[in-house]
């Protein structure tokens, strides 16, 4: 083998192994969120197996699964599956961000940067975690809403991870780095619709934990009011009892009224923040930043008409899962804007 190729083996291997991550990884957020809202979060409500098999085939073909269920949850063959699958899909990415660990502690050209992949393992191991409890606590708000969160964190430090490689890094910054103060108060407004859009986020996993989103069922109002009365003190209350099911949802009407009215207020603000970071990145001459501010406009006007469809049809499967994919994808094109406007590490 040519030196030439030895050279670049190893950092085509990384790209490969990082970009592979970071699909499995939307993948694996998209595939949690239709279990979620397809009601097959307890599919298995045992962990890591599936009523003590690997696989539902294996729990259907047990005749004492059938006669004496975990829980008291009779076996249903779909949502079981649906569950495991996102549990296979979510192991399978835990040890393709484990062999980017490996590389960078054996590899002597720093090409991945090893504390950055290391504390994002520790964050998937935290996430599984978070996965058995989602399962044994019987969907419990907040541990679904950490659980939600932690992907997308997951997500976006795979997705940094892949911009700040030096072969991606030099084509995503076209531009040499501007530090006047134009590109500051860009990057500033960056950072700062890249916070509002996790917080976001989580109201958006409260939401769906709480199975709220009918709170509002009409649209631009909301319960035929454009400010609707509601329970905002039972709709944020995060303790829950350890001895009771969550799947349904046990808040009152006005309760999720207030936490859907609440995500819906969330999204303007975040949608005129959004707006304001991608307008200073388009003043900017990096084409790579303005490339970005695009992407950002139109990931948003994509998630908003997602998320007025949903409403207005009824809140299909289909779409509910789609506004989720919209989320992360909004997401990742506001970390890439974020990764645009900073100097390379």
């Amino acid at each position: 083998m040519p030196a030439s190729d030895q050279v670049h083996t190893g950092p085509a291997l990384i790209r490969a192994l990082a970009a592979a991550a970071l699909l499995l990884c939307l993948c694996v957020v998209v595939l949690g969120a239709y279990v979620r809202l397809s009601s097959a979060g307890l599919g298995c409500p045992d962990w890591p197996g599936c009523y003590g098999h690997l696989t539902p085939t294996g729990a259907a073909s047990d005749a004492r699964v059938l006669s004496s269920p975990l829980a008291g949850r009779p076996l249903e063959v779909g949502k079981a599956w649906r569950e495991m699958a996102h549990r296979y899909a979510a192991g399978t990415l835990g040890l393709l961000i484990l062999s980017l660990v490996l590389i960078g502690a054996s590899r002597r050209e720093r090409v991945l940067p090893l504390r950055y992949v290391t504390i994002l393992f520790a964050i998937v191991l935290a996430q599984a975690l978070l996965g058995m409890l989602t399962v044994t606590w019987q969907l419990r708000p907040l541990v679904v809403t950490l659980h939600l969160l932690f992907g997308f964190a997951t997500l976006s430090l795979l997705l940094w991870l892949v911009l700040s490689l030096p072969q991606v890094a030099r084509w995503w910054r076209a531009a040499p780095f501007e530090a006047h103060g134009t590109a500051a108060r860009a990057r500033l407004l960056a950072l700062l619709a890249l916070i509002a859009l996790g917080a976001q986020i989580a109201l958006g996993g409260w939401t769906s934990s709480n199975y709220a989103a009918l709170g509002c069922p009409d649209f631009p109002t909301c319960q035929a009011q454009w400010w609707p009365q509601g329970d905002y003190r039972a709709a944020f209350e995060l303790q829950g009892a350890a001895d009771r099911t969550y799947e349904g949802g046990v808040l009152d009407a006005k309760a999720r009224t207030a936490i859907q009215f609440t995500h819906r207020l969330g999204a303007l603000v975040v949608a005129i923040m959004l707006l304001g970071a991608a307008a200073a990145a388009l003043r900017l001459r990096g084409k790579i930043a303005r490339y970005a501010a695009g992407l950002v406009i139109a990931a948003l006007a994509t998630q908003l008409i997602l998320g007025i469809s949903m409403v207005v049809r009824g809140f299909p499967l289909w779409l509910a899962t789609a506004h989720s994919a919209g989320a992360a994808l909004l997401l990742m094109t506001t970390v890439g804007l974020n990764r645009a406007l900073r100097p390379p590490v």
